[in-house]
């Protein structure tokens, strides 16, 4: 990485705000388990698993593989195996005919002189190993698509539960305020504003239901099942909650970044591109030269199938071959060159992809430092404006207020209660988008490239 993408900053910018722990690859692999929470774990490998575009990937490396072993295939010799019969006449009338059966075994081989076969080959196996690093990146990015779906999940439902509570408290309002409109001590406008607090409250109801339906079809997308499939993201331990969240200065290594950025999948497919650009440019360089072969046989001749075992005559061949461009208009030297321009292209590509890492930590850092204390200053005026509307509404059953301070506590409770769940679900994000942007998701274990010889 140093030499490719230019060294690595030392530390994090944010890490210190945000805090540092301790982390290891093994530990980002399986981050969603960090969540405690079965769902959120369940849907992610759902994901993973079942999605299309993880099934896309999985191919894509398996024809990678095979197209290695092709590579490395060249390199060996071929042996093929021949018969044939022929029959010749001579005369007009045909009367002098003879038939003639043989068989051989040919071989054939083309030695590596230059490494024009073995350059190509290591551009295969990058080729290979890019593939398998691709589809790991399809693999995090679905874990991620899936947490993060699960979480809009249960902050839509929980925005239902606090839109349900609030319309609980309006309606009670309402029916204090009919009986003091009914006593006399209200008038018409309050007990109307009392309804139309109710009936704006109950509108947000039928939103939030199409929301939480929405995120089910989404998670059920991603492990690619039907949108059906997507009711059982309910958990089973009772009402919806948010999952239990970690937190950065508890689960995460920031000191060593260019460690951590070398276990994204996408840093990992950049590095071995750079490679197969590499490996074309020897190939192509190897072209230039002269290429040798080798080839022979040896078979059987007779006049009848019979024969062939016994009274057979023994045929051999064997060829030495070399060619040798003299001129062919410069393209071989174009060639080198064009190879050398991709491999200038997978370089900077590469110092982009480690540039972008670098950025997304640090962004997500910042923004989970500024959700935290955002958090604390929320939650802070949750509670104040909870202990106003519980003062407002028992100063109006009192009657010591009027109608107008007991609704707009109660709006600005909600208001309250709302932004410290949005900004919880916000910082669960975070933590998502933190273990994606460190490389957490995925794992490029040695028995899926065992299996590739095997299938």
């Amino acid at each position: 990485m140093r030499a490719l993408g230019g060294p690595a900053p030392a530390s994090w910018q944010a890490a210190q705000a945000a805090g540092a722990g301790a982390a290891t690859p093994t530990d980002l692999a399986a981050w969603w388990a960090r969540f405690d929470d079965a769902a959120l774990s369940r849907w992610a490998q759902r994901a993973q698993q079942g999605s299309p575009r993880a099934l896309a990937a999985e191919a894509a490396w398996r024809q990678a593989v095979a197209q290695s072993q092709a590579a490395a295939a060249g390199l060996a010799p071929t042996l093929g195996f021949s018969a044939s019969a022929t029959r010749n006449t001579r005369g007009l009338q045909g009367d002098g005919t003879e038939e003639r059966l043989q068989t051989a075994l040919e071989a054939r081989w083309v030695p590596d002189v230059f490494g024009a076969a073995g350059s190509a080959l290591a551009a295969a196996q990058a080729q290979q190993q890019a593939s398998l690093a691709r589809w790991g990146d399809v693999q995090v990015q679905l874990a991620g698509e899936a947490a993060l779906a699960y979480i809009d999940l249960r902050a839509q439902q929980l925005r239902l539960v606090l839109a349900q509570d609030t319309l609980a408290s309006q309606q009670q309002t309402l029916q204090i305020t009919g009986w003091r409109q009914q006593a006399g001590l209200v008038s018409s406008l309050e007990l109307a504003q009392a309804r139309a607090a109710v009936a704006q409250n109950q509108a947000l109801l039928p939103a939030l239901q199409a929301a939480i339906a929405q995120s089910r079809h989404t998670l059920a997308l991603l492990a690619g099942l039907p949108p059906a499939a997507g009711s059982d993201a309910e958990d089973e331990r009772g009402p919806p909650t948010l999952p239990t969240l970690p937190t950065a200065a508890e689960d995460l290594v920031l000191h060593i970044p260019a460690q951590a950025l070398r276990q994204r999948a996408d840093v990992r497919a950049a590095e071995h591109e750079v490679a197969a650009a590499l490996a074309r440019v020897g190939e192509a360089q190897a072209q230039r030269w002269p290429s040798f072969a080798l080839a022979g046989s040896i078979g059987l001749s007779a006049l009848t199938l019979g024969a062939l075992g016994d009274g057979a005559s023994a045929l051999s061949t064997l060829l030495a071959s070399v060619s040798l461009p003299l001129f062919d208009g410069g393209a071989r030297r174009a060639g080198v060159q064009v190879q050398q321009a991709a491999l200038q292209q997978a370089q900077a590509q590469y110092r982009s992809t480690v540039l972008g890492a670098l950025k997304e930590v640090e962004d997500v850092l910042v923004a989970l430092q500024g959700e935290r204390v955002r958090l604390v200053a929320l939650r802070s005026a949750a509670a104040a404006a909870a202990q106003a509307a519980a003062l407002a509404g028992q100063r109006y059953r009192s009657g010591l207020a009027d109608f107008q301070t007991v609704l707009e506590t109660q709006r600005t409770t909600f208001s309250a209660q709302e932004a410290v769940l949005n900004t919880r679900a916000d910082e669960a994000r975070r933590h998502v988008q933190l273990y994606r942007a460190l490389g957490g998701g995925w794992r490029e274990a040695p028995a899926l490239t065992a299996q590739a010889g095997v299938r």
